[in-house]
């Protein structure tokens, strides 16, 4: 495939920074970029659509650039300037190596595995797009099927949710919904199906403490707003409310740490095999 050639700040470089900076222009275009070593190496390793892979017009590229633009044939490649590769690459220094334009999948309910051992998140508008990326990847670690987020919330796509996933958001579906109603439908007929999924709220004044609740069931687990916490839909729709045992001054944990905890100890009694 030819290489595109970008020296200047012409119509196609203001496109791709736009992917970057602009929520809008990026779902309206369906894609976005991806910074780093490691997220672009699961983005290839999880088959993502790489549509373009932008480089330097003059670095010489080291053996792992060269194998993942042999991974990914059908890509067009970008050649640009050293200067504004480095916008793009938003680092404290320099540039990166690589970044590269990736196809967003649909915003589609169905792409979360549903069986009797579902872990599934949701984040009930989350408003820093950081915590999006730290839930993403908490939930790869411990195990989840898909992480959710819900309602008038923070891009999953921005870059600094990508980057705060620390490539986690390749291994793990991440869904945009408009709201619990559409989630709910998707578990009452998940539930119609035979998969009796219990939702499970995290709240600091919460019924049960989080270990003493069996989590090796089907659980769709809610995080609320990192200010506000849940919406009050999500409240009623919650099956139980959990919280965390806590000592110390401090009344709560911040959104991620929470979704942290309670997916830690899903995964521990799954293990363990016990509830």
């Amino acid at each position: 495939m030819a290489t595109t050639r970008i020296s200047s700040r012409n119509a196609r470089f203001q496109l791709l920074q736009a992917l970057l900076t602009n929520r809008t222009k990026r779902h309206r275009a369906g894609e976005f970029i991806v910074q780093g070593v490691r997220p672009l190496t699961l983005a290839v390793e999880h088959e993502w659509e790489v549509r373009a892979v932008i480089h330097d017009t003059d670095r010489s590229l080291s053996t792992w650039a060269r194998d993942l633009l042999a991974a990914v044939p059908d890509a067009e490649r970008i050649a640009m300037a050293p200067d504004l590769l480095a916008e793009l690459s938003e680092k404290d220094e320099g540039a990166a190596e690589l970044l590269a334009v990736v196809g967003m999948p649909a915003d589609d309910l169905s792409r979360v595995p549903v069986g009797p051992d579902l872990l599934g998140v949701v984040f009930d508008r989350p408003t820093q797009p950081g915590n999006i990326g730290s839930v993403i990847r908490s939930a790869d670690a411990f195990g989840a099927h898909g992480v959710v987020t819900t309602g008038h919330a923070a891009d999953a796509y921005d870059p600094k949710s990508v980057r705060a996933s620390t490539g986690s958001f390749f291994s793990v579906p991440v869904v945009r919904s408009a709201g619990h109603a559409e989630v709910m439908a998707w578990v009452q007929a998940e539930r119609a199906s035979g998969t009796p999924v219990v939702v499970v709220a995290t709240d600091e004044t919460g019924e049960v403490d989080v270990s003493d609740l069996d989590l090796c069931r089907p659980v769709l687990l809610l995080v609320g707003n990192e200010t506000s916490g849940l919406s009050q839909a999500w409240r009623e729709a919650a099956d139980v409310t959990v919280r965390i045992p806590m000592t110390g001054s401090a009344s709560s944990l911040n959104a991620a740490n929470a979704a942290t905890v309670v997916l830690y100890e899903a995964r521990r009694q799954r293990l363990a095999g016990t509830g």
